[in-house]
């Protein structure tokens, strides 16, 4: 029988649930690790408040790409946070029809976060990449210098070539189950290294029995996967909980 306990949800908005603290505390009783990223600055201080009450529950300090043309002003309060935070996310890079007026800015600010990152040293930062891959990478190549952190790409939707291209890099990728109802992203997750996989729901965004995922419902991620690599759930947690410990042991 497959327990809760271990699982790995490495991005999930717990704040935007209808009750912050309620999700905070289910995800914690659960045993499930789960990376609290945030959207903007200011909402680090409260998640970080109810993450650090638990065992399971980690904030993470972002600023979201979507939300760069609004919140920009607030990169200086993000700098002013990265001394508390272990984890960063959600950052990275946006190139869809309702964000492309901001991308200048955009890879501004993920720029002057790669380079304090790097400065900083052993961060583990989730990020967004929709439409940008190669922009994505070129930019950890060229301002997050190899040891300086490691970055987890999160909802990876590039090609196979931009995800060798990644995994040379030294990347990982957390995959969700919305990753598995298309051929084209199943074909990409098929051909990601067991080694370097993670789960996520990217909750509330996505869906589970009709309702908002939350971090346990990562056991459909972990069925998904072992359906397509033909393993064992178990198989897949003892796999997914060994990753989360590489890619933390740079720390």
């Amino acid at each position: 029988m497959i327990t809760l306990e271990g699982l790995v949800d490495f991005h999930c908005h717990l704040d935007l649930y209808p009750d912050h603290r309620a999700a905070v505390q289910e995800a914690d009783a659960a045993g499930v690790f789960t990376l609290a990223v945030t959207t903007t600055p200011r909402a680090w201080p409260r998640n970080h408040e109810f993450a650090r009450a638990t065992r399971h529950v980690h904030a993470a300090l972002g600023l979201h790409p979507q939300l760069v043309g609004e919140h920009a002003s607030e990169l200086a309060l993000w700098d002013a946070h990265l001394a508390e935070a272990r984890y960063i996310g959600e950052v990275g890079l946006d190139a869809g029809p309702r964000f492309y007026k901001s991308f200048d800015l955009q890879k501004q600010v993920f720029e002057h976060i790669l380079r304090r990152c790097a400065e900083a040293g052993n961060k583990v930062i989730s990020v967004h990449s929709v439409r940008t891959a190669k922009a994505v990478l070129d930019h950890i190549e060229a301002y997050l210098p190899p040891g300086q952190g490691k970055i987890v790409l999160h909802w990876f939707t590039g090609t196979k070539a931009e995800a060798k291209r990644a995994i040379e890099m030294g990347c990982y990728f957390s995959v969700n189950a919305a990753m598995f109802n298309s051929e084209r992203h199943i074909s990409m997750v098929s051909a990601l290294p067991l080694e370097r996989l993670l789960t996520e729901t990217d909750g509330p965004f996505t869906q589970t029995g009709g309702r908002p995922s939350k971090p346990s419902d990562v056991l459909v991620v972990v069925e998904a996967i072992g359906r397509l690599h033909s393993l064992s759930s178990l198989e897949v947690i003892t796999n997914i909980k060994a990753n989360l410990r590489g890619l933390l042991e740079f720390t």
